[in-house]
């Protein structure tokens, strides 16, 4: 019989492991005749690889902006990070599954060099309360995202891994939502500021992370057309409409407000502004 030290340490592991894993993807069911000549998908799922694998640079940010808190910075580094980094494999396992050609790691490092430049802790917010509120906003978009691309993909292992992305990423928001409130009452931080944040941060949802991605992407994809500045809008504006034409809007406005915690007469106020600011995200 297992002694209690072990059943501690096997019940902590099984409350860290993702919820699913890779090996739980068949990749060989892959119906290649659905996407492999999509090329909007392509970009999607390519870029969408770059900035998920690139989040144990946030992480860190993180890790050390919230280091005197025990359970946040456990929960950062034995959960939210390696479920971010696992969407990250499995997008770039998918995508080497069916764009083979595609250089990744080049393309990846060529990102990278980039995007770690913009990984700075001084871009967080300036109290806790408020950087919890700006990551509810963030995984807000990118459950949005995932669950849009879910949506709009025809083909079912990548249905499927969007799908699951989608779930881990609301997951995430539950947690750092949670966070939030107890540094909210800890930091008595009105609503105007929370507002402001999230509001910002909502203008930030197509931001120069995903900017960057494309640009690489390209560089690596089409060459030729890696400097191609039309080019790159009208991808851009491809993909945002692939977004904007399948996700949840409902959903999602709940989801960016939720922090604010508005009496129902109020929230119908503050809705509307939160909605023109979305449309403004997905337009442009």
């Amino acid at each position: 019989m297992a002694s209690q030290e072990q059943q501690q340490q096997n019940q902590h592991q099984r409350r860290h492991q993702p919820r699913w894993s890779i090996a739980d993807l068949d990749f060989s069911r892959i119906d290649l005749r659905r996407v492999r000549n999509d090329e909007n998908t392509f970009y999607l799922v390519a870029c969408a690889s770059f900035v998920e694998s690139g989040s144990d640079l946030y992480t860190h940010n993180l890790l050390d902006f919230f280091s005197d808190n025990a359970e946040v910075a456990t929960w950062l580094r034995e959960e939210w990070e390696v479920e971010e980094l696992q969407h990250g494999r499995a997008l770039r396992a998918y995508v080497e599954h069916v764009w083979p050609e595609f250089e990744w790691q080049s393309a990846y490092d060529s990102f990278l060099a980039e995007y770690a430049t913009y990984c700075k802790v001084e871009l967080l917010e300036p109290t806790k309360a408020l950087e919890m509120a700006a990551r509810c906003v963030v995984e807000t978009g990118t459950a949005t995202y995932y669950r849009a691309l879910s949506r709009s993909v025809k083909e079912p292992v990548l249905r499927d891994l969007a799908a699951r992305i989608s779930n881990d990423e609301v997951n995430h928001y539950k947690h750092f939502y949670r966070y939030f409130r107890q540094y909210r009452e800890r930091e008595g931080i009105g609503r105007s500021r929370v507002l402001g944040t999230l509001s910002r941060r909502t203008l930030e949802m197509r931001n120069e992370d995903a900017d960057c991605a494309i640009r690489h992407v390209l560089k690596f994809r089409d060459p030729e057309r890696a400097d191609d500045t039309a080019y790159l809008r009208e991808l851009s504006t491809r993909m945002s409409a692939t977004v904007r034409t399948n996700l949840t809007p409902e959903m999602t406005l709940k989801m960016i407000m939720r922090p604010l915690e508005l009496p129902p007469r109020i929230q119908t106020w503050v809705q509307y502004p939160i909605q023109q600011l979305m449309q403004h995200v997905f337009l442009r």
